[in-house]
């Protein structure tokens, strides 16, 4: 099997993109993955777009989005894996590289989702659990999943609504200090607990936003990564696993299943522990499932994710910086561009290009956790600088 490495990022700005397509928005994604890899278009053998789907005019967007970015006849593909779609598509394009199949290829993830009404975007989420038992019999939303998972939590581990508030508050923060992020204000706790209940005990601040964007990274096999650059961040280790979509046969609601297999399967692949994890994206779509996702990990014992937060420990100088482009709550959460995001962000952390977000870098660590559903599927990504 050939090392991978992503030689080119690109990101577009996050938010409401009426001004493009989803063709135009891809490409500024690419366009700027490919000159940072410093390459040649017909040099990109394999494209693989991750996307949801649904709530946008193009449904095989793959075709149309390598067409209108110059990239014809490439084996191509479009994946979904619901929000972890991004995710799946690096996985798709790293083994591409891995098996010899390809040299270079390309991973982009996109989403339009404004191009529907709130109700029906509402609508297309709430689906994607298990749709005749909870969407159909009894109208669940994501909201509302991630609900159960928050009472259950507080009422295990005495964790409260203002420790939710202060995951809202650091995204903020750092979505302020990030130009693509689509909330680029800060909040305050009293912000979050004063906003309007979704459902409880979940807010409106305690949620990700609906969001258009895309996000593109260039993989490369080593002998060509090390021709085109000094600063390769390898993928050292990719876990991933996957849980029942009905909520009534979990076993509990503390923490995702899945995401618990797939960091231990990506931590074993790329011989690392969590103590050695430098930085870290982890998938917020609320605040409950960031702080359950830092136990998850192994970044905490469970039961003191809450804690972490309450000390500053997730933040820039503490023991592990999560979500310093804002995550998913501030960031924005285009699904399936969502898991590519998240690997531009810790591959530009990794490179030392984070500017006034800027992790300390000891080890040359990095980690992306990307959920689809409430734990339906989770895909858990190592990055590395060194070899």
């Amino acid at each position: 099997m050939n090392r991978v490495a992503i030689v080119g990022a690109g990101h577009s700005k996050f938010g409401k993109r009426k001004d493009v397509n989803v063709a135009e928005l891809a490409f500024e994604s690419i366009k700027q993955a490919v000159t940072d890899a410093g390459i040649e278009r017909k040099e990109i053998k394999n494209v693989v777009v991750g996307s949801a789907g649904g709530w946008y005019e193009e449904a095989l967007p793959a075709v149309i989005v390598n067409e209108y970015a110059g990239l014809r006849s490439v084996g191509t593909m479009r994946v979904e894996a619901a929000c972890a779609s991004g995710s799946a598509a690096v996985k798709a394009a790293h083994d591409s590289v891995a098996t010899g199949e390809s040299d270079v290829a390309l991973a982009v993830g996109v989403e339009k989702m404004t191009e529907v009404d709130t109700m029906t975007s509402v609508e297309l989420i709430g689906r994607a659990g298990s749709y005749m038992w909870e969407f159909e019999n009894y109208g669940m939303t994501f909201p509302a999943y991630y609900a159960l998972y928050a009472v259950s939590y507080m009422n295990r581990f005495n964790t409260t609504e203002e420790d939710m508030a202060r995951v809202a508050v650091k995204a903020h923060h750092y979505g302020s200090l990030n130009p693509n992020a689509q909330f680029q204000k800060e909040i305050t706790v009293e912000k979050v607990l004063s906003s309007q209940v979704v459902a409880w005990p979940l807010k409106l601040y305690d949620a990700c936003p609906l969001t258009d964007g895309s996000a593109a990274v260039v993989l490369a096999n080593e002998e060509v990564a090390k021709r085109l650059t000094d600063t390769p961040v390898w993928i050292k280790g990719i876990g991933y696993s996957s849980d029942s979509a009905n909520l009534s046969k979990r076993d509990d609601y503390v923490g995702l299943r899945a995401s618990v297999e797939a960091g231990r399967r990506a931590y074993q692949a790329a011989k690392v522990t969590p103590r050695e994890v430098d930085v870290a994206t982890c998938h917020d779509c609320f605040t409950i499932a960031e702080i359950m996702a830092y136990e998850d990990l192994g970044f905490c014992e469970k039961g003191e994710g809450a804690k972490l937060v309450r000390e500053g420990q997730t933040e820039i100088g503490g023991r592990i910086p999560v979500n310093l482009d804002g995550g998913l709550k501030a960031k924005g959460h285009p699904i399936g561009a969502t898991g590519v995001s998240m690997m531009v962000e810790i591959t530009k952390q990794l490179r030392g290009e984070g500017g006034s977000r800027q992790a300390p870098i000891r080890n040359g660590i990095g980690l992306v956790h990307n959920v689809g559903g409430t734990g339906h599927y989770a895909y858990v990504t190592i990055l590395s600088r060194g070899a």
